[in-house]
C-alpha cells in the first residue's frame, strides 16, 4: 500500500518539475511513511511514497525495466503476482525482485494494456512506456485504490492516489463544481463521476485511459464490469459449501504479507467470517481488534469479544467516547472532498488502534453490496411488488399525495415512520430507490438552496447518476439492478472511500477480502431467493457461515458503526452549528437559503425534528471548502 504521484509534461520533450512531484509526494507521504523515490525522463516524472508490505528490500518503487524505458508506480497489492510471475518465466522473462510490482510491470511488458486483466486485487497504477511515450493508468475492477487526476492550463497533467496530493501543485485551478456540491448533499460523498473541484476527475473503478504528452485528455475506456444476468444453478446447501471455499480462497491470497497482519472485528457477520476463516488458514493466533462506545446502544464489543474468545484471537479493543468529536478537523483534512458518512469516525479509531501492532487488516468491507445485505435492499424489494401490481400513473396519483401529506415522525419507532415508503411507492423503482439513499431528499434540497445555486447548476438533478446505471444495468432482476447501482456509486464512493482514507491516514493497509473479484462477480450470480429470503439479506453467507458463527450473531439486527451525531449538535456541537446559519463560508458562497438554514438549526436544538444528518453535512462542507480553497 502506497502513495503514488507524478507530472506530464505539456510536450514530450518539456521539462517537468522534480520539486513540484516532491511537494505533491509530500502530501500523501502519510500513504507510504517507509519511504520515497522519483524517477524522471523528458516529458514525465513519477513519484512513490511506500509502505513496505511485499519484498521489503528489493521492491523499491518507481520500478523500471532492464531496458530503461518502461517505468511502473503503483498503489495497492496484485495478490496473484507469483502465479502471475511464474506464468512470465515460462514465457521468458527474468525477475530481480520478489514484489508484485515487478510481476506487473512484466505483465506489461509482456500483453500491453491488457495486462490488468490478469491481475487479482486491488490497485492504481501508472506506467510510463519510453518507447511510444505513452502514460498508462488504470484503475482495479471495483475502485478500492483511488486515482486522481487534472489537466493543467499550460498543458501538463497531473495525477495522485488524493486530491490533496494535486492541490500541491500551484497550478491547479480550485473552482468549485455547484454540481458536484448538489451531489454531495444527495448521496453524503461526492462520487467518482465527478470531483468537488472543476477540471479534476477521478478514474472510474474497472477502467484505464493512455494519455500522451500535449495532447487533450482521452476518456476511460472500461475493461471490466460485473455481470448479473448469468444464474447459479444447484443446491443452497451445496452454494453454500461452495461460497465457503471461494471466501477461504480469497482470504488466503489476502494473508500475503512480509510484515504483521490483523483483522477488524465488529461482532458482525462480514468480519466475524473473515476472523473465522483467518483462524482455519492460520498456524498461529489471529491479531484483532475493535472499537467499542462507551454508550451501551452504541456499542457492539461483546459480540466481537465472544468471536475472538470463540477462535482465540489476540484481540484487542478500545472504549471511546460517544462524543468523540476531536477529530472531526482531522478527518476534513484526510478526505479532502466533504464527506458526510460520520462512521468515518470510529473507521479511523479502530484504524489507529490496529495500526499500533499490525501494518495490514482484513475487513468486511463489500459483504452488503455483494450479497444484499442492506435493509434498503429488502424494503425496496418489498415495496417493488406493491408498484409491480399497480400502475405508475395510479401510484403517483394515490401514493404521492399521501407521502407528501405524511409527517416526518424521526422521533417515532421504525414502523410508524411511512413517510418514505409512501414516498417511495408512488415512483418509479429508480427513482423509489434514489429517495431510500439520499441523506437530503428532494424537498430539503429545494429548500436549501438559493435560485442563484440552482442557475449555476442549471437545474441538474442528482438522481440521474443511479437511474441512468440501473436503466443500463447488465441484470435480470430489480435486486440485481439496484446491487449494480451500490457497486457502481456507492462502494466506491462511499465505503471505499472511508476505509481507504482512514486507513492510509495512519499507514495501514485495508484489504478487502469479500471484494475479490471473482468471488463478487460469482455472487452476482446467485438466485434472488439465495440473497434475499425470509426477511434476511445476505441469506446464502449467513446459511454459509452458520457452522462458523453463533446463530444469534448472524441474525442479529444489522447495527454497524453508529455515530451520535443529533445528540451532538444539540449538546457540546451546538455553538459550532448555530455558526452555520450565522457565520460561516457557506453563507458566502450565495448557495444556500439563511432562513432555512436558520429554521434547520433551531427545529433541531428544539427537538422538534431531528435534522442531525443535514447539520453534519453542512459542517463538513463548510470546513472542507475552508480548506479547499485557502
Amino acid at each position: 500500500m502506497c502513495g503514488i504521484a507524478g507530472i506530464v509534461g505539456p510536450s514530450p520533450d518539456a521539462p517537468v518539475s522534480e520539486a513540484r512531484l516532491r511537494q505533491m509526494l509530500a502530501s500523501i507521504a502519510h500513504r507510504g511513511p517507509d519511504g520515497m523515490d522519483v524517477w524522471q525522463q523528458p516529458g514525465i516524472a513519477l513519484g512513490h511514497q511506500r509502505l513496505a508490505i511485499i519484498d521489503l528490500v528489493t521492491g523499491d518503487q518507481p520500478m523500471v525495466g532492464a531496458d530503461g524505458q518502461v517505468a511502473i508506480i503503483q498503489n495497492g497489492e496484485v495478490y496473484n503476482f507469483r502465479e502471475i510471475r511464474k506464468d512470465l518465466q515460462a514465457r521468458g522473462h527474468r525477475f530481480r525482485t520478489n514484489s508484485d510490482t515487478e510481476a506487473m510491470l512484466a505483465a506489461y511488458l509482456e500483453y500491453g494494456q491488457s495486462c490488468v486483466d490478469h491481475f487479482r486485487g486491488m490497485f492504481a497504477l501508472a506506467i510510463y512506456d519510453g518507447r511510444n511515450r505513452t502514460l498508462f493508468l488504470a484503475r482495479d475492477r471495483l475502485g478500492v485504490k483511488p486515482l486522481h487526476y487534472a489537466q493543467l492550463p499550460d498543458g501538463s497533467v497531473i495525477f495522485g492516489s488524493e486530491l490533496k496530493a494535486l492541490l500541491a501543485h500551484p497550478e491547479l485551478r480550485r473552482s468549485i463544481d455547484p454540481t458536484a456540491v448538489e451531489d454531495y448533499f444527495a448521496y453524503g460523498y461526492v462520487p467518482d463521476s465527478k470531483c468537488i473541484l472543476q477540471g479534476v476527475k477521478k478514474l472510474p473503478a474497472g477502467h484505464h485511459l493512455t494519455l500522451r504528452a500535449g495532447e487533450p485528455l482521452p476518456a476511460p475506456s472500461q475493461y471490466w464490469d460485473i455481470d448479473f444476468t448469468t444464474r447459479i444453478r444447484g443446491k443452497s446447501a451445496d452454494l453454500a459449501a461452495e461460497l465457503t471455499d471461494r471466501l477461504r480462497d480469497s482470504i488466503k491470497l489476502r494473508m500475503i504479507s512480509d510484515v504483521p497482519l490483523g483483522a477488524f472485528l465488529s461482532g458482525g457477520v462480514d468480519s466475524s467470517a473473515v476472523v473465522a476463516m483467518m483462524a482455519g488458514l492460520s498456524d498461529h493466533p489471529v491479531n484483532s481488534c475493535t472499537i467499542g462506545f462507551d454508550v451501551a446502544g452504541y456499542d457492539e464489543t461483546s459480540y466481537a469479544d465472544e468471536i475472538a474468545a470463540r477462535y482465540q484471537t489476540n484481540h484487542r479493543s478500545r472504549v471511546v467516547s460517544a462524543n468523540d468529536f476531536s477529530l472531526v478537523d482531522t478527518l476534513v483534512a484526510a478526505y479532502d472532498e466533504p464527506f458526510a458518512d460520520a462512521s468515518a469516525l470510529p473507521t479511523y479509531r479502530v484504524s489507529q488502534l490496529a495500526r499500533e501492532t499490525v501494518t495490514v487488516a482484513l475487513s468486511g468491507d463489500g459483504a452488503d453490496e455483494a450479497f444484499a445485505g442492506y435493509r434498503r435492499h429488502r424494503m425496496h424489494m418489498a415495496e417493488e411488488r406493491v408498484r409491480s401490481r399497480l400502475p405508475l400513473s395510479l401510484r403517483r396519483t394515490l401514493f404521492g399525495p399521501l407521502g407528501r401529506a405524511f409527517p416526518k415522525l424521526d422521533w417515532a419507532p421504525q414502523m410508524f415512520r411511512a413517510k418514505t415508503t409512501l414516498e417511495s411507492l408512488g415512483r418509479s423503482s429508480g427513482e423509489a430507490y434514489f429517495n431510500s439513499i439520499s441523506v437530503a431528499s428532494d424537498a430539503v434540497r429545494t429548500g436549501l438552496f438559493t435560485a442563484n445555486f440552482r442557475r449555476a447548476t442549471d437545474n441538474y438533478r442528482p438522481e440521474s447518476l443511479y437511474l441512468d446505471t440501473m436503466r443500463n444495468a447488465p441484470c435480470s432482476d430489480e435486486l440485481g439492478r439496484v446491487q449494480y447501482a451500490d457497486m457502481k456509486h456507492w462502494l466506491p464512493g462511499d465505503i471505499l472511500t472511508k476505509s481507504d482514507r482512514a486507513s492510509m491516514a495512519v499507514g495501514l493497509e485495508a484489504r478487502e477480502p469479500l471484494l475479490d473479484q471473482d468471488l463478487v462477480q460469482w455472487a452476482a450470480g446467485l438466485p434472488l431467493d439465495l440473497r434475499i429470503s425470509g426477511g434476511q439479506g445476505k441469506w446464502l453467507l449467513k446459511k454459509a457461515m452458520e457452522p462458523y458463527v453463533p446463530h444469534h450473531l448472524l441474525y442479529r439486527p444489522k447495527m454497524g458503526f453508529v455515530v451520535p451525531i443529533s445528540d451532538w449538535f444539540r449538546g457540546p456541537l451546538a455553538e459550532e452549528v448555530e455558526a452555520l446559519a450565522t457565520n460561516s463560508s457557506l453563507l458566502e458562497t450565495g448557495w444556500f437559503d439563511r432562513q432555512y438554514l436558520r429554521r434547520a438549526v433551531q427545529d433541531h436544538r428544539s427537538g422538534q425534528t431531528d435534522n442531525g444528518r443535514l447539520l453534519w453535512q453542512l459542517m463538513m462542507l463548510d470546513k472542507s471548502l475552508t480548506r479547499l480553497l485557502l
